[in-house]
């Protein structure tokens, strides 16, 4: 019956057309908290959207450079910071306990070796009427926003930065929130040191975007930037597109698992908390076998228990308010569905999993197996990690070495190609009203001394 709902540790079960209407991207702008809005009242006086304040913090930057960013920094995270790059010697002095160094070491070998697998150069084809190609440059100077807050996100610094490394960005460098005494954890700085960043900056949010972008004192502006963060620094991004490039604007990040009958509980229910753990997730089942949602029932809540706090309440959260199950009547309709909801992460785990790899037309990442858990593509698979969200893997891909280069056209044609092509040029420069444009070709035509 479409439409139909069961009941599942509380969440909805969706079938048929409640199913596409629930997968279906709306792309609306989200309500802003009663929180949010308080917090900018403490903050500046009075009540302002994110867009607001985000707007009012890159004025300021741009306007006063370093001292607006120790005034925000203080405001904000409240730590005051005299320096705004991190002295290169508490970079090199950085230590973290040797299996975490050995993880770290693991994980930036296997993102660079992925990434080098990508062609990196152009090309020229040269004929009797010429030449026409395309040179790959890489970006001058990248910024890299690594988010702070509960822990230290060393895996979005290896995911974005790496690519870079291989594409042959010449400068790359980090900002991220200061912690207590205006320190950055050690972990990040390792990684820093070990995947050859310039500089650390510690200042986050939306002072920080505005520097990168805008430059200051101490921060020269970059040709891009990338990495993610909270609404307050994707707004940010979002604002000084234009002067520099982003990336993408990333957003909570989601999950879609794909099973069948044949699917283990346990890894099902083990992969969506995996994803519900995080702020703001949203973990999406859809599976063809009804068997198969009482059995993760129990795995859901069984594990769900045994995590400890606090992730037990944001895994809680999430599946509470944000889990999407859904009941497909096949295999077929459940990659339309999948298709639709266009996911950041697909997890296929199914029987032969890899015989259904080409129905997949809509996603940043695809996990085929049980041996393949997104879990660890976010440390240590190889491929970037940093994918489209929301919807947005309708369009875009996941960061890659072209992320971080420029593709130049080329165009070396001779008098054979011209008298060839020119005239059919003029009359199109003509038909636009450009006399000039024409002109400029049929003066070589007539000439004959073009080369």
């Amino acid at each position: 019956m479409l439409g139909k709902c069961f009941r599942i540790v509380g969440v909805n079960i969706l079938t048929g057309d409640a199913a596409r209407a629930a997968l279906k991207r709306t792309f609306a702008d989200n309500p802003v908290p009663e929180s949010v809005l308080q917090r900018s009242a403490a903050l500046f006086g009075e009540r302002l959207s994110p867009q607001q304040a985000v707007d009012r913090i890159l004025a300021d930057v741009r306007e006063r450079g370093d001292a607006a960013l120790r005034h925000w920094t203080q405001l904000i995270d409240g730590v005051d910071i005299d320096v705004v790059q991190l002295p290169a010697h508490l970079i090199e002095s950085a230590r973290v306990e040797p299996d975490l160094h050995e993880a770290i070491l693991v994980a930036i070998a296997r993102v660079r070796a992925f990434h080098e697998k990508q062609p990196a150069g152009g090309w020229i084809e040269h004929t009797e009427g010429g030449a026409l190609g395309q040179l790959v440059r890489p970006l001058e100077r990248l910024g890299v926003y690594v988010p702070g807050g509960l822990a230290p996100l060393v895996s979005s610094l290896i995911h974005t930065a790496v690519p870079a490394v291989v594409a042959g960005v010449r400068e790359i460098v980090v900002a991220t929130p200061p912690g207590q005494g205006g320190q950055v954890h050690p972990a990040i700085l390792v990684a820093a040191r070990e995947i050859g960043v310039e500089a650390v900056y510690r200042v986050g949010g939306a002072q920080a975007i505005a520097a990168l972008a805008y430059g200051t004192e101490s921060i020269a502006a970059v040709d891009k930037i990338a990495g993610p963060g909270n609404q307050f620094v994707v707004l940010a991004k979002r604002a000084v597109y234009g002067s520099v490039g982003i990336e993408s604007l990333p957003g909570p990040t989601e999950t879609l698992v794909l099973a069948d009958d044949g699917a283990d509980a346990r890894f099902v229910a083990a992969d969506l908390l995996a994803q519900a753990e995080h702020n703001g997730a949203e973990p999406v089942l859809v599976t063809d076998s009804r068997e198969l949602l009482i059995e993760v029932e129990r795995e859901l809540a069984r594990q769900l228990e045994n995590l400890p706090e606090p992730n037990r309440s944001w895994a809680r959260d999430s599946v509470m308010t944000r889990f999407k199950i859904v009941l497909a009547g096949d295999l077929d309709e459940a990659f339309e569905l999948a298709n639709l909801y266009a996911p950041e992460h697909l997890c296929l785990l199914l029987q032969d999993a890899w015989s259904y790899v080409g129905k997949v037309r809509r996603a940043g990442g695809i996990f085929v197996g049980e041996a393949s858990m997104e879990a660890l593509g976010d440390y240590a698979a190889g491929p970037s990690h940093v994918m489209p969200t929301g919807g947005t893997a309708r369009f875009l891909s996941p960061v890659n070495v072209r992320d971080f280069q420029n593709i130049i056209s080329l165009i070396g044609l001779n008098e054979v190609t011209l008298r060839e092509v020119g005239p059919h040029a003029a009359r199109l420069a003509r038909a636009e009203g450009l006399e000039a444009h024409a002109r400029a070709i049929e003066i070589r035509l007539q000439d004959g001394k073009a080369h």
